[in-house]
């Protein structure tokens, strides 16, 4: 691990093993690695606690390649790859221990299932077409160390099968609501909810849905008090906020 990695180079400055300046020279190039085509910020787990996550969409197999070696080499686990085409997965498996889900085109390099946070995490979808965009914030949450809940199916056009599972969004620490169309769910959901609810607005809809465009504006717009939004299609970016809070106040629960 880099953290052990500095606390090594630190006491043996101070055993005066090591020189000033040879640990200058070790700890000089620690804040990222420079890869010509990507510059490696293997500091990242130091300071928030997970290591840097791969952006798939545009990459190379190649390149993709050579930055899981660069963040392997420092022993990371749960290397996030998002975005990951089935072609670059197909490359990719050959070479390291990917789980690859293809629903939501999340990859995740040495995987280690361990449970770091207390409370839970309740993922819930408009309808069916929203799970591709669930699931990346199930898996992703999930990779970060959290118990995760699916509710999928249970839109506003039904409210009785949201409403069936009432006593599982009273126990969450955090619900990540995903939904299409008017993106009516995340309001609901925030309305029966005591706890933080991220919504995520689908690119899935007719016409005037504008890819996403209205559900987005519906769930900035919420009535709901303690709903917060992300991006249109943003699975990963809503399962690593609910890590983070459920980390922060799961641990209280």
């Amino acid at each position: 691990m880099e953290s052990q990695h500095i606390l090594s180079v630190l006491q043996q400055v101070q055993d005066k093993t090591l020189d000033i300046h040879d640990a200058y020279e070790q700890l000089k190039i620690s804040p990222f690695e420079d890869l010509g085509y990507a510059k490696i910020d293997h500091h990242r787990r130091i300071r928030q606690g997970t290591p840097e996550v791969i952006y798939g969409a545009g990459k190379t197999s190649e390149q993709i390649e050579g930055i899981l070696q660069s963040m392997l080499a420092h022993d990371s686990q749960n290397i996030l790859i998002t975005r990951l085409s089935q072609e670059n997965a197909d490359y990719l498996a050959e070479r390291f221990a990917l789980a690859y889900d293809k629903l939501s085109h999340l990859g995740i390099v040495n995987r280690c299932k361990e449970i770091t946070a207390q409370g839970s995490i309740v993922v819930a979808t408009g309808g069916t077409s929203d799970i591709p965009v669930a699931e990346e914030a199930a898996l992703t949450a999930e990779a970060l160390g959290n118990q995760v809940e699916r509710l999928y199916d249970v839109g506003v056009a039904g409210i009785h099968r949201l409403l069936s599972h009432v006593d599982t969004l009273s126990k969450a620490s955090v619900i990540v609501a995903v939904a299409g169309m008017e993106g009516a769910l995340a309001s609901v959901i925030g309305g029966l909810s005591d706890c933080p609810v991220i919504a995520v607005p689908t690119s899935v809809g007719y016409g005037a849905n504008f890819q996403g465009l209205s559900a987005l504006l519906s769930m900035l717009n919420s009535c709901a008090s303690g709903v917060s939004v992300v991006n249109i299609d943003n699975g990963f970016g809503a399962g690593y906020l609910a890590s983070m809070i459920n980390h922060i106040g799961g641990n209280e629960s």
